[in-house]
């Protein structure tokens, strides 16, 4: 299927992860329909993604940014239009599990909103007036925790509850302008991230057998090309009149009823 992404500029935060991220698999497959990333992260893996893509023939920009900082994504984003003139797609992918929780302080917990919430909104409110040129949309990258809550993480828990909000928020307000806001919800998913996280994790072998025996859909985790793939077809003129949307991409993690599966 032909996904028609072919030269759309798409906006892309937190695409520079370590290969094999969520975020640089959907940068990969990104490049794959031929569309063209303008990347907005903070590591100097931006730069080094950026000029493989181009000696693929396609045209890409890093832009090296914190997030957390308004004024650096205000210069992010003009450097954008400066050489494109246009946006067709945000996709914010911004996310950090930082186990800022209730023991922490004011200013920790709003570092935590700050980067994986507060990112979101000013990313969105310069591209505006863009996206109402294209008629473009809107991705939000999501998580289980926003609705299972997990234990010792408030900043990232509110966060991510604040983006779903933000998602529907935004579905509503853009109707008139013929821009759409989703989001994809991800519960347990194989990343770099997650494999240097359960080997923090004393008897770590053991939480990962649990963790993906708790997992409906043939008891295995969520790749990041199946994040990427529902991604893609989601900023797609295939998905034209989705909208307002939380699709999770999770193996029935979050949904299903655990207790009426057995095992074989």
């Amino acid at each position: 299927m032909d996904l028609n992404l072919e030269d759309k500029i798409v906006v892309i935060c937190g695409a520079a992860g370590k290969k094999g991220s969520i975020g640089e698999t959907i940068l990969r497959r990104l490049v794959d329909e031929g569309a063209i990333p303008a990347v907005i992260d903070r590591n100097d893996r931006g730069f080094t993604y950026v000029d493989e893509i181009k000696k693929q023939g396609i045209d890409a920009l890093f832009c090296k940014t914190d997030v957390t900082e308004p004024g650096q994504i205000e210069s992010a984003m003009n450097e954008i239009i400066s050489k494109y003139g246009r946006i067709d797609v945000v996709l914010n992918n911004v996310g950090v599990n930082d186990g800022v929780g209730l023991d922490a302080s004011y200013e920790e917990f709003m570092n935590s909103l700050k980067l994986n919430l507060v990112s979101y909104f000013l990313i969105v409110k310069h591209a505006l007036p863009y996206l109402k040129k294209s008629k473009g949309n809107i991705l939000n990258i999501g998580s289980k925790v926003a609705l299972t809550g997990q234990g010792r993480t408030s900043g990232y828990a509110a966060a991510k509850g604040g983006v779903l909000g933000l998602t529907r928020e935004w579905a509503v307000d853009l109707v008139p302008f013929g821009i759409r806001s989703n989001a994809i919800i991800i519960a347990e998913s194989w990343t770099p991230a997650y494999d240097d996280w359960i080997k923090t994790v004393p008897n770590g072998e053991e939480k990962l057998k649990s963790i993906i025996k708790k997992i409906p859909f043939e008891n295995r985790m969520t790749t990041t090309e199946e994040i990427a793939s529902t991604c893609l077809f989601t900023i797609s003129d295939r998905s034209s009149h989705t909208t307002g949307q939380f699709i999770h991409v999770d193996g029935g993690y979050v949904h299903l009823d655990r207790a009426v599966l057995t095992e074989n």
